[in-house]
């Protein structure tokens, strides 16, 4: 059974472990290899660490655990936008380990992720993806969100990689539907 719940400091190797497998595994010929091959667990824990003990309270961080174990990672925040509004948020993570995907790990997160930005009064929320991750882009469209035409370049190592801004009024359409 997953159990979605508040991020603790025990936590974050597990947070780092699923993050680093997921870029690994989602990102293969969207983003430089070497940058890819370059990212550890441990370096990742260690950012993570020092995030964590900073923390100013504006972001929600939320886990997704299985018999004691962390198999997904879900944040929120106020949006980072510069055409935000004051009540415009932004799922700014939202990963399940590799070997879990297609099991409801990333459902149960939207779900407390939605609720989460209903508690902060947040009337909208956008995301950014990678323009070549299929299989995200379609689990955030069965999620209520959609493509608002903002689009951006993030470099990495010397490469330009197309993002595209998703964006859905709360309560999103398809929030509470099933899907697969």
């Amino acid at each position: 059974m997953i159990r979605v719940r508040p991020m603790r400091e025990g936590d974050i190797h597990g947070v780092s472990t699923v993050r680093v497998n997921g870029w690994k595994a989602a990102y293969t010929g969207m983003v430089p290899q070497d940058y890819l091959d370059a990212l550890t667990v441990t370096e990742d824990a260690r950012v993570r660490r020092d995030m964590f003990g900073r923390g100013t309270g504006t972001a929600v961080h939320l886990v997704a655990e299985e018999d004691g174990a962390v198999v997904g990672w879900a944040a929120l925040g106020p949006s980072r936008e510069d055409d935000r509004e004051p009540q415009d948020g932004e799922l700014l993570a939202l990963y399940a380990a590799p070997d879990r995907l297609g099991t409801g790990i990333g459902r149960a997160l939207m779900r407390h992720i939605l609720a989460a930005a209903h508690e902060r009064s947040f009337g909208r929320l956008v995301l950014w993806v990678i323009a070549d991750n299929a299989r995200a882009r379609r689990f955030y469209e069965r999620s209520g969100f959609a493509p608002d035409g903002a689009t951006a370049d993030w470099s990495v190592n010397g490469v330009q990689v197309p993002e595209v801004r998703y964006s859905g009024d709360l309560p999103l359409p398809n929030a509470s539907r099933e899907h697969a």
